[in-house]
């Protein structure tokens, strides 16, 4: 299908789903991806400023939140991966997609490319905790790397030993600087 912008973004058409205008009319997939490519720009002016925002958990919250109160729904967002057939990807590709027709990559290859790019900038027992997070985030989704999942992340892999957990990683705010810094490495712009 041709967006607004002229470029063209392919879709499931075997996939039936409905979709509800913000006046309750009933909308075809294809009505939706055109009328989220309208009102996408109200929350990121262009590409950099996504992935600058999605790098963020605190950021990501906000915007998510934000979609949310526009009709934007997670489940809606979850339906939008399966008609572009991203069930594998993040969420950033589904508004990426939308957006500015980047193709979408899976979260597995995302993680990869991540831990390339992290690679020296952590400590080795800081590098574990990032790798246990980016294999979470592979399985779960992009929910996995929300601030509110820090803690039960990590009594996942310290067994529920928090305090195994500073012993290796440090004080609780150092733990949650690295948790925010290192995924700015999983949304970079491809070199």
């Amino acid at each position: 299908m041709k967006l607004a912008d002229g470029k063209e973004r392919t879709i499931q058409s075997m996939v039936s789903t409905s979709f509800w205008s913000p006046d309750g009319r009933p909308m075809s997939s294809a009505q939706f991806l055109e009328s989220s490519f309208g009102t996408l720009p109200d929350f990121f002016r262009n590409e950099t400023e996504l992935r600058r925002i999605w790098s963020d958990p605190d950021t990501r919250h906000d915007l998510l939140t934000k979609l949310e109160n526009k009709g934007f729904s997670r489940d809606h967002m979850a339906e939008m991966q399966r008609i572009i057939a991203a069930e594998n990807s993040d969420l950033f590709d589904v508004l990426a997609f939308v957006a500015f027709a980047l193709p979408t990559i899976t979260r597995q290859a995302r993680a990869d490319k991540a831990k390339l790019r992290v690679d020296g900038h952590y400590a080795n027992k800081q590098q574990a905790l990032i790798d246990f997070i980016l294999g979470q985030y592979v399985a779960q989704g992009v929910d996995e790397l929300a601030a509110e999942k820090l803690p039960a992340l990590l009594r996942l892999k310290y067994r529920g030993a928090i305090a195994d957990a500073i012993a290796d990683l440090g004080p609780p705010e150092a733990i949650r600087r690295i948790f925010a810094e290192f995924q700015k490495f999983l949304y970079q712009e491809a070199a």
